[in-house]
């Protein structure tokens, strides 16, 4: 009697055959195969293939073969087979995605860096053409840096519009100023903090606005770059930063091009000064710049956005009374308030603000070096002006200078790690190459021996 039983544990259902009781399925008299008959063979597949394969596997005995053990890898190979495109499809989504967002990173960074040195080179620009009608330096950067009041409002209107919180303007002051310690912003603090960056700000812009009136922008601009040297130096000893044999070799070349700079038109006359205030205000600005990192450290775009409208403020009450005294001594003295060239004020104000604003949120959107890399592609952007409005000829000397101080700008770039990965990736190609030179001659000699034979050459290895 044939029966059917279905097993209910989870596994596929299997048929079991019944003896009669009395009967025997093989013949009286014979003994019975090891091998069983048809029905012990698995299940036959609608193309017989699976059952042909088993059959030939069980005769021939190959490796232990157990029933069954063919379709069965043959179903675990077509699932890892399913599996290992969705794997593959998601690893390389990731990467995809990862790529992208580096090119995405790398296109607005390249974006970030024309638009700095653009502002750049048009603050530098704008500035001598208001020195036609309006030669008054300082009062040109007292009225630049009342503007930068409006970065933290910039900023809170950018944040509101792309953030879900709603903080008041007040509450986002004030988690804005924990940079300048737990308590917050207080008088005591806001003046111990903020005099000496605003004085070394301010000092800055107008030693850089007094050598636009004795050199060339192109030249100013040059020697403007040294401060990365200076910044370098400084950290050196005031912060104890690491030794880097190439920044020293950087600073080096930028005292180098600033001596070149100086002897171009010989160490006298306007010339000479204006190297010299233009090495003054890349010196305050390395100072400024070495003491924002000792007592302020790093700050995010907002703390950013609060400090410098926080010098805004400390500037329009405090050094207010310095154009003033100016005037009234006839330093800088102007006539009605209507007769002022307003639009290049704003002009220079405005670029000085988008400048600051774009090097602080392009440190956030993308690498810190374009930056650097925009403030020094200003030079060869005031070359172009110089040589095609201004129609100005530079010298063998001064050329040399400002290419030497651009290679030792460059050098300053360069990462701490930069020796180590260089040889790590020198070390790279080298293995590169090896592992391509044995598998070329691995093809060779196997392409060598198989003509060999082909030929009923038998090669006799030397003793």
């Amino acid at each position: 009697m044939l029966s059917t039983e279905i097993q209910n544990l989870g596994e596929e259902p299997c048929f079991r055959l019944e003896q009669l009781p009395g009967k025997s399925p093989h013949l009286a008299g014979k003994a019975s195969p090891q091998v069983n008959s048809r029905w012990d063979a698995p299940e036959v597949t609608a193309n017989g293939v699976h059952d042909i394969e088993d059959r030939i596997l069980r005769i021939t005995g190959y490796y232990g073969y157990k029933p069954g053990y063919s379709s069965h890898r043959r179903e675990e190979g077509s699932e890892s087979h399913a599996e290992t495109p969705v794997s593959e499809t998601s690893g390389k989504g990731t990467a995809y995605q990862t790529c992208a967002n580096t090119v995405l990173k790398v296109l607005g960074g390249l974006l970030v860096v024309l638009c700095v040195s653009s502002s750049w080179v048009g603050i530098t620009q704008v500035v001598q053409l208001t020195f036609k009608s309006f030669s008054c330096p300082f009062f040109i950067t007292w009225f630049s840096t009342n503007w930068n009041i409006l970065f933290f409002p910039l900023y809170y209107s950018g944040h509101v519009a792309t953030t879900r919180e709603k903080r008041t303007p007040i509450q986002k002051f004030r988690e804005c100023s924990r940079m300048f310690g737990e308590n917050g912003m207080s008088l005591k603090v806001f003046l111990k903090r903020t005099a000496p960056f605003s004085i070394l700000w301010t000092l800055t812009n107008y030693l850089y606005l007094l050598a636009l009136r004795k050199l060339t922008a192109t030249d100013v601009s040059a020697l403007y770059c040294c401060h990365k040297a200076f910044v370098f130096l400084l950290s050196w000893i005031v912060l104890k930063d690491r030794f880097m044999g190439v920044r020293i070799v950087a600073a080096i070349m930028a005292i180098t091009g600033i001596v070149m700079m100086a002897y171009a038109d010989g160490f006298h006359g306007d010339s000479f000064m204006g190297v010299a205030l233009a090495v003054g205000s890349a010196s305050t600005s390395a100072l400024y710049k070495v003491l924002f990192k000792m007592f302020l450290g790093s700050a995010n775009l907002g703390e950013a956005a609060h400090f410098f409208s926080t010098m805004g403020f400390f500037n329009l009450i405090f050094i207010s009374c310095v154009p003033l005294i100016l005037y009234f001594t006839r330093v800088e003295h102007w006539g009605s308030l209507s007769s002022l060239p307003w639009g290049y004020l704003c002009g220079v104000a405005g670029l000085w603000l988008v400048f600051n604003i774009l090097v602080n949120v392009g440190v956030v959107l993308t690498y810190p070096i374009l930056i650097s890399i925009g403030t020094l592609l200003s030079v060869p952007g005031n070359a172009a002006i110089d040589v095609l409005k201004h129609e100005v000829i530079f010298s063998v000397v001064r050329l040399a200078a400002t290419c030497i101080i651009c290679l030792g700008f460059l050098l300053l770039l360069l990462p701490e790690e930069w020796d180590t990965v260089t040889l790590r990736f020198l070390t790279t190609l080298a293995d590169k190459k090896t592992e391509e030179h044995g598998e070329e001659l691995t093809e060779s000699s196997v392409h060598t021996r198989s003509r060999s034979r082909a030929n009923g050459a038998v090669s006799i290895p030397m003793a």
